[in-house]
């Protein structure tokens, strides 16, 4: 056999021998969906298009307004309509005052609802202005199936979204400093007239996932579980999302989604 018959030969197996596939997540999300945060490319998706509640994963979006809109360190004066809201909440009180700054550490950690409708009311003179402007800005993000009735996620039928947006919308949202500074933050001293509360983080995976960076979870009993996650290692940050899962999911189909992303590199 000469070296030229010998070099054919493997080149034939090569060719002949299938690629190695990456093994799909097995999730019991609904709707899920992980993305290359920095490329802005889908790695795999799940029902990616389905509408479903985002629950207080809705948050990102309000957040991102705020930040956008600026003036952060301005203050903002609680009104009566602002605390009329379920719990989860900071039991904000009329006449209260809080820099928008401060009150988007409440947002993001403490879940707040009343803190939600205090930043809309501030931002757009109203909840349904702000809720209006939520959708025209999230459209513009490209999550075109997607229409938001309130800024914290307590459900309405009308108020949803789909794995697909809801990844879209969080990378725009992580693409501003302050808004990543604060979802990865673990806790944060609250300071009332009425003493410090100290606000811990919900998402359990900025200590049990190596490079969690974030980013919101999220539960009503329509929406049932949802976690929106981000994680950054050597130079590689992906984004996960899963809607309507069960609770031990949100955690597991979350670390089987950032898991599938950074497996991706290798191949």
């Amino acid at each position: 056999m000469t070296w030229k018959t010998w070099l054919a030969g493997i080149a034939l197996m090569l060719l002949a021998s299938p690629a190695r596939a990456l093994e799909e997540p097995m999730v019991a999300a609904d709707g899920a969906a992980v993305m290359d945060s920095f490329a802005g490319t889908f790695l795999w998706e799940k029902n990616a298009d389905k509408r479903l509640f985002p629950a207080s994963s809705t948050k990102i979006l309000t957040a991102l307004l705020i930040i956008e809109a600026g003036h952060l360190d301005e203050k903002v004066i609680v009104n009566l309509d602002d605390t009329k809201v379920e719990p989860s909440s900071l039991d904000l009180k009329p006449g209260e005052t809080y820099t928008r700054r401060e009150l988007l550490y409440g947002l993001m950690l403490k879940s707040a609802n009343d803190v939600a409708m205090t930043l809309a009311r501030d931002n757009a003179g109203s909840v349904a202005q702000f809720a209006e402007k939520m959708t025209q800005r999230a459209a513009e993000l490209g999550a075109t199936d997607s229409h938001f009735m309130n800024p914290n996620g307590l459900h309405h039928p009308q108020h949803f979204t789909t794995a697909h947006d809801l990844a879209l919308i969080s990378r725009a949202a992580m693409q501003l400093p302050l808004f990543r500074e604060i979802v990865r933050t673990p806790s944060f001293d609250w300071n009332s007239p009425r003493g410090m509360v100290p606000l811990r983080n919900h998402n359990r995976l900025l200590v049990r996932y190596p490079g969690c960076i974030g980013i919101k979870t999220g539960y009503t009993s329509q929406a049932q579980q949802v976690l929106v996650s981000s994680a950054l290692r050597n130079g590689r940050e992906y984004l996960a999302v899963v809607l309507h899962t069960n609770h031990p999911g949100i955690w597991d189909d979350s670390t089987k989604l950032l898991d599938y992303g950074f497996s991706s590199t290798q191949f």
